[in-house]
């Protein structure tokens, strides 16, 4: 079965929306961290919302690692109606978001990625089908906007790795055991 990863940006307090608000000193292992996420990557599921957004910044972003790899990765979109933006290897969930993930956990392949889409992230948590939760941690207090981690049960968590970049921002990814 496939592992299910949520990588997330999220502020000090846990604020995960506009991560451009917190998100101020990108560094080396910044980077570094994100290209081992992705490189084991295939896959993404993504929400309408955050698509709307990416679609119309990542085809022509020069951003790197993420650019290339969101640009030619499979995307799986959370949404009842058709996508108005087209990008490429883009397609639509169909029917329930848990059961249609479960049925790409089951198909062979890498990692299957959700990135912002903090609703998806949520309810993927919630139904107890993410894996592994992969945070970059920002030194910042935000104190207004969307948690990351608002509504959901109790659950236990494993640290596999963490670390300090450079720039003061803690990269911790989490097993999700229960």
């Amino acid at each position: 079965m496939r592992t299910l990863v949520v990588y997330e940006l999220v502020s000090l307090d846990g604020f995960a929306d506009d991560p451009d608000r917190f998100v101020t000193d990108w560094d080396v292992e910044m980077d570094a961290n994100l290209a081992a996420v992705i490189g084991a990557q295939d896959a993404v599921i993504l929400g309408r919302r955050s698509y709307d957004e990416w679609s119309r910044y990542w085809p022509t972003s020069t951003i790197e690692p993420f650019a290339t790899f969101i640009n030619t990765v499979p995307k799986y979109v959370a949404t009842t109606s058709p996508l108005a933006t087209p990008w490429t290897d883009s397609h639509t969930l169909d029917g329930d978001l848990v059961e249609s993930v479960r049925g790409l956990k089951e198909k062979p392949g890498g990692d299957i990625g959700v990135h912002g889409s903090i609703s998806v992230a949520r309810a993927l948590l919630d139904a107890g089908l993410v894996d592994e939760l992969r945070l970059v941690i920002a030194p910042h207090i935000i104190g207004e906007g969307r948690r990351l981690l608002d509504g959901l049960p109790a659950m236990r968590l494993q640290t596999i790795r963490s670390s300090t970049s450079p720039t003061g921002y803690l990269l911790v990814d989490y097993l999700v055991t229960t």
